[in-house]
């Protein structure tokens, strides 16, 4: 059995915000893949693919280095948190070839909403007032950046919720997998997993990437594995109640890279709609944390840490 990590609350939160980093750098690169700034524009189940690919490689390099001790895997588990995380990410590298990259991140942090209510039918779970009005809330924000009525709907938004959805779902996985497995196993699984999902599903799309399109891709899966392994020595190290919060700071990072890098301004709208979610959110993780039944938390890959 694996035994948990001493807790150390400090180099907790040091490794959720080189997580939140990492998760908006990985989503960033997506977006200049996807979108075409690095060449053409390649179609999001290949900037997937490239993903898992690459952070496939780093990891095993990881583990053919370290050599750690094995435990028994829960394969059934695996399977599922990994196909929920693939067509999670899959949308969400979708969404911001279209939209903001923080109008993206924020809605990704609907992800603990979804969780919330599919733990009460699969994992028996009740729900409280003050848990039903924080996921109101963040839906109102989703709302908000929908734009609906008009030319300002952004139909793209759409998959960014639908990344959310299922990321939200992969955390009902996660929480049954959380204690089982030691971090560095459960992401290498992962990612050969979802590495194998994601070399059958790009088969249809393949395209040739040209030089810049490779090492985009490359940053996109290192990236993320860096995001991984920070993140889950995060959840490791402190209860996810207290920690959690600190994974808000990926829609600051977001935010800045896509002013740096595309000279996007967050809009009144973007701010309103962002500032909803994270306070709907950061209630529920509150009221979980109070309630002593904290749940891991997944910010948007992405995906979320898909």
């Amino acid at each position: 059995m694996f035994q948990p990590r001493a807790q150390n609350p400090a180099l907790a939160v040091l490794f959720m915000l080189a997580a939140s980093a990492f998760i908006a750098l990985s989503t960033l690169l997506a977006k200049a893949v996807g979108a075409g700034h690095l060449g053409a524009g390649l179609h999001p189940l290949q900037v997937s693919h490239g993903r898992f690919l690459f952070a496939f490689l780093a990891l095993s390099a990881v583990m053919a280095a370290v050599r750690p001790r094995l435990t028994p895997v829960h394969w059934r588990l695996h399977v599922g948190r990994t196909a929920l995380g693939w067509g999670g990410v899959t949308l969400m590298f979708a969404a911001v070839a279209f939209i903001p990259l923080g109008d993206a991140t924020a809605i990704s942090f609907l992800n603990p909403v979804f969780a919330m209510v599919l733990s009460i039918p699969l994992l028996g779970e009740s729900v409280g007032r003050v848990r039903w009005s924080a996921a109101a809330i963040a839906l109102v924000g989703a709302v908000i950046l929908l734009r609906p009525g008009g030319d300002s709907f952004q139909p793209a938004a759409l998959l960014a919720l639908g990344a959310a959805a299922m990321m939200g779902m992969e955390l009902i996985f996660i929480k049954k997998l959380s204690g089982r497995e030691a971090p560095l196993q459960i992401l290498f699984i992962n990612n050969l997993i979802g590495l194998c999902i994601a070399s059958a599903a790009v088969w249809p799309v393949w395209q040739p990437p040209d030089g810049a399109e490779w090492l985009g891709l490359a940053g996109v899966g290192l990236a993320m594995a860096c995001a991984q392994a920070c993140f889950v020595n995060a959840m490791a190290r402190a209860d996810a109640s207290f920690v959690t919060p600190f994974s808000y700071l990926t829609l600051v990072f977001a935010s800045v890279y896509d002013l740096a890098v595309f000279d996007v301004v967050p809009d009144r709208v973007s701010l309103t709609g962002a500032g909803v979610i994270v306070a709907g959110a950061a209630l529920l993780a509150w009221r979980q944390g109070r309630l002593g039944r904290a749940r891991p938390a997944v910010p948007p890959s992405g995906g979320g840490v898909g």
